[in-house]
């Protein structure tokens, strides 16, 4: 048929995100732009362990998740709201999430740290939840470091549901 486009779906591979996620928590990885003296590195880096356990990126211009260099990117790929955006209302290609409880997250999922006015600012990759939830990130370098060591106003979770692949 033509104009038909038909999708399939892969399993997220959690323990690929977490063992990516606790190899470059406190390094960086040479193939990806460090951003940490332009806004911060932590969405880039949640990125990366995204990827290490999708395997897909999805190259729709202004509204994809891809990295390809600093200056061809998606902006989900390195901002926070940008990603955010993409993984709830992903249906193409790459991950695709929803917002979850603290109690149905599980390891691989996205973290992020909210204001009170409601912006989030920053971007982590749960690593553990028992007994207690872990994260990494960048920006400020962790390794299994505990969520409840943070004092935000707000977290969301977003659970990473499917990778959709063309």
């Amino acid at each position: 048929m033509y104009g038909v486009i038909f999708l399939s779906e892969l399993i997220y591979d959690r323990a690929a995100a977490v063992a990516y996620a606790r190899r470059w928590a406190l390094d960086r990885n040479p193939a990806y732009y460090d951003f940490e003296q332009i806004g911060g590195d932590c969405t880039n880096f949640v990125s990366q362990c995204l990827f290490a356990g999708a395997g897909v990126m999805n190259y729709t211009r202004d509204f994809g998740w891809y990295y390809r260099s600093l200056s061809d990117r998606a902006a989900a790929w390195s901002g926070v709201e940008y990603l955010y955006r993409f993984l709830i209302s992903n249906k193409t290609a790459g991950p695709a999430a929803r917002v979850v409880s603290q109690g149905k997250a599980q390891r691989g999922d996205v973290v992020q740290l909210g204001r009170e006015d409601g912006t989030f600012y920053h971007t982590l990759l749960l690593t553990e939840t028992f007994p207690q939830i872990l994260v990494c990130g960048h920006s400020y370098d962790v390794s299994d470091r505990p969520l409840a060591t943070y004092s935000a106003s707000r977290v969301r979770f977003l659970q990473i549901k499917t990778v959709y692949v063309k």
